[in-house]
This record gives structure tokens, sequence and C-alpha cells, in this order.
């Protein structure tokens, strides 16, 4: 069952991304600062949690979790340490994904050509 929730919450994150970009005529760089920021609205109340909870990978895949992911160890930060705590609580949780879409970005510039 698990399976299924993931295909259809997932596939409907993406498939509403289509209908924007579709629709609205925005370039995938619009579209994705608006997922991230919509993550972060769904992160209020746990609700993005919740969905995560009942979808598994079908919200942990999709852009929305990264802003999900921002908001929530930002807000985890300024918990334990204050105000400092909201810019320093994003590097401890969201560092690693952050590295290593520079590290893969370094490489696929090395080994592929742009085009001239």
């Amino acid at each position: 069952m698990i399976y299924l929730l993931a295909f259809l919450i997932g596939g409907a994150i993406c498939a509403l991304g289509q209908l924007i970009k579709d629709l609205c005529k925005l370039t995938t760089g619009h579209i994705t600062t608006l997922f991230v920021a919509l993550g972060v609205l769904l992160d209020t109340n746990d609700f993005y949690d919740n969905i995560i909870d009942i979808s598994g990978a079908g919200a942990i895949l999709p852009i929305t979790s990264f802003g999900h992911s921002l908001a929530h160890a930002s807000y985890q930060g300024a918990l334990k340490d204050g105000f400092i705590g909201i810019f320093t609580g994003i590097y401890d949780k969201t560092a690693g994904g952050i590295a290593l879409v520079l590290i893969l970005s370094l490489l696929v510039g090395l080994i592929f050509k742009p085009k001239k």
C-alpha cells in the first residue's frame, strides 16, 4: 500500500508542477522556487510531516521536501540556539544534500562539453 501512496502523492506533486508549467508558461527555475516555497509553507503545523508519514518517498523526493527541510531545520535551530540557530540549523540538516549537488554538478561539468 505504501508504494501506491508514494506513487500517487509523488505523481500528484509532479503533475501539479507540469500543470503550472503548461498553463502559466513559467520557466523551470520559477517552478522550482515556487515548490521550495510551497514546501516551506506546508511545514506549518507539521502538515508536510504527515504527508511524509503517509507516502514515504513520494513526498521526500520532490523539491518540496527541500523547502520543508529548510524550514524545519531553521525552526529546530531557533528553538535550540535562539536567533543565530535560524541560520545555523539550516546547515545541520541540509549540508549533505547541498554538498552532493555541488560535487555532482562539478563532475557533470567536467565530463560533458557545452554546446557552442
